[in-house]
Formats: structure tokens, sequence, C-alpha cells
């Protein structure tokens, strides 16, 4: 990604695994963001959705949140409705491999972006192209920050580590999801990531 190209702050959202919240999560970082007045911009390298479901796409959120358009976001010939890791969904459609290197290249950033937000699919060690997980793809993007969201409740401390331990190579923050406060699990977990891992945990996206 050429540094002209670069947003003044780059960051990637990854998952524990799916369904763990991350495009909502990163609905409101966007949101956020916006309210300070700064210029957002997200992607979507490539996206896998159920067909039948009337629900938004993962694309179609983000760029309600972001301002732009969805097919800016995410490329419309990489939305494939299959819900199943993007490749392999390409696979089962017939379409034309997934390379990351693609992937990376039709990522285009807005001039003057502030923060520039890149949402993976699945968690962190799932396909997102027949050549790279997501881990291949933060280690290529180089991101500024990543951040790591985890449900906040049973398993999570395992679930953390084994990202954490994944990513030594570069600055991670966890954002524990569905946080309750009243919830002694949701607390003492958060703790123990804070206090025995030495890990940055926010569970509200004004702090990131």
């Amino acid at each position: 990604m050429p540094a002209a190209d670069r947003p003044a702050r780059l960051v990637v959202v990854i998952g524990t695994g799916t369904e763990v919240g991350k495009t909502w999560v990163s609905s409101k970082l966007l949101l956020q963001a916006r309210k300070q007045q700064l210029r957002v911009a997200a992607r979507k390298p490539a996206q896998s959705f159920d067909p039948h479901s009337t629900a938004p796409t993962d694309a179609e959120l983000l760029a309600d949140a972001s301002g732009e358009a969805a097919e800016a976001v995410c490329p419309p010939h990489r939305w494939y409705p299959i819900a199943m890791a993007p490749p392999i969904a390409a696979e089962l459609l017939n379409r034309p491999p997934l390379l990351l290197d693609a992937l990376l290249a039709e990522i285009q950033w807005p001039a003057g972006t502030d923060l520039g937000l890149i949402e993976t699919a699945g968690g962190l060690r799932s396909p997102i192209a027949h050549d790279g997980d997501c881990r291949d793809l933060v280690r290529r993007v180089a991101p500024d920050e990543v951040l790591l969201v985890a449900d906040a409740g049973l398993g999570t401390i395992n679930a953390v580590r084994l990202v954490i331990e994944s990513l030594a190579f570069a600055k991670v923050t966890v954002f524990l999801n569905r946080f309750d406060a009243q919830s002694v699990l949701h607390a003492r977990n958060r703790e123990w990531l804070e206090t025995r891992d030495g890990l940055r945990v926010i569970v509200d996206a004004g702090d990131f």
C-alpha cells in the first residue's frame, strides 16, 4: 500500500471466531469517529452471506456507518452468496480463485482518510483467500493497530490468548463484546486479561 494512500490511522478488526460481533463493533468505531469530525472509510476485502437472509450484509452495515456505498466497502465481485469462508464459497459458486495479492490491491482509500478500517472474515486463521488467511492479511497490511473482538463470557481467555500468540508482530487491543459490568464472569475475565496477561482491554468503542 503506497504511503500516500494510507489512512492516518489504519486499523484491522479481527475476531476470535465468527459471530462475535466484529461488524457491530466496527460500525460503532466508525460512527464514533464521524462524531469527532474524522474522515473515515471501511473496507471488507471479501464477504460471504446467506442469500435467503433479509438482514443487511456486513458491507452494507459498514457502509451505513462510514457513509460510503456498500460497493466501495467490498467490491461487488467479492460478494459470495454462500455462508462459508470466501474461498470455499468461491469454489462452490464456480468463481475464480481468491488470491491475497488481488484482495490487497483492491483496497483503496480516499485521499485524506483519517481512520481506515479493514474488517476481516471469520476468525484469525479463517481463510480469506486460497493462499492466505486473516493473519496473513494483517501481516501484509501492517496496520497501526489491530482490534480483537471477543465475547466477554466463558472461554474468552483461551480464545484471546490463542489469537494474541499468533499476532506477536502487531499492536493489539482486545474488545470484550456484549460486556455486562454486573456479571462477575465478565468482570473477572477482563481483570485476568489485563492483570495476568498485560493486555489492553476495552468494552466501549469510545475508549479505542
